[in-house]
């Protein structure tokens, strides 16, 4: 840059006559010295001449640096994506409750879906012989694979057989409750605890206080509590 400067001040000088600057220069100027020697070298500086050289002072103006160029507009940062918490909610099914029929009219609740199960001789389903002076209606109730059956003879009194040793296992028939109705059975089969008991012995509360607890978890669990 001081060359620079030096060269611009040579070509002013030769340009035009030099006048002497009188005090310091003005703060946007620079002061440039043309020393001349004996034998006509010129040399131009910054600082006065040495004793016994020609001196000619001149002030220019100082250099202003080139204007920088307009910073680039900065691209605006991107928004970070909105982390989303995942949350995921395992809901269970209500447990179903059956009805279940018994040959003799009487109605009861099943978890499962599976009636009880009861002795069936082969010839009440029609599938082998009648017992001996069986020539009438037939009647009787079969359960954990022992009984008697009440069969009406042609001549004599009703009698009670023993269960005959051909038949087969058949479970009473069952179909599932509406939601709303099973929970009105347990809460009905809830009370029904309560009221036992306050009645039962002390060996039976135990059991009833834990199917009493079994219910209300399920009410609370199916039903939206009690």
């Amino acid at each position: 840059m001081r060359a620079d400067l030096l060269l611009l001040a040579t070509l002013l000088t030769l340009a035009s006559p030099s006048v002497p600057a009188a005090g310091p220069p003005p703060a946007d100027s620079v002061r440039v010295y043309r020393c001349v020697a004996a034998d006509g070298t010129v040399a131009l500086q910054d600082a006065p001449c040495d004793g016994g050289l020609r001196q000619q002072v001149r002030d220019l103006p100082r250099p202003q640096p080139p204007p920088r160029p307009a910073p680039a507009p900065s691209t605006p940062p991107q928004p970070q994506p909105i982390e989303r918490e995942v949350r995921i909610v395992t809901v269970q099914p209500p447990q179903p409750l059956y009805e279940c029929l018994a040959p003799d009219g009487e109605r009861y609740t099943s978890d499962d879906g599976l009636g009880r199960p009861r002795w069936v001789p082969l010839w009440v389903t029609g599938h082998g012989p009648l017992p001996r002076h069986a020539r009438a209606s037939v009647s009787g109730h079969f359960g954990g694979g022992s009984g008697g059956i009440a069969v009406q003879g042609g001549t004599g009194p009703t009698r009670p057989l023993p269960a005959l040793a051909g038949g087969t296992w058949v479970r009473d028939s069952c179909h599932p409750l509406p939601a709303q109705e099973a929970c009105a059975r347990l809460r009905d089969h809830r009370w029904t605890l309560v009221r036992r008991y306050h009645s039962a012995l002390q060996s039976e509360r135990q059991a009833l206080t834990r199917e009493q607890r079994g219910i209300e978890a399920r009410l609370d669990r199916d039903c939206g509590g009690h």
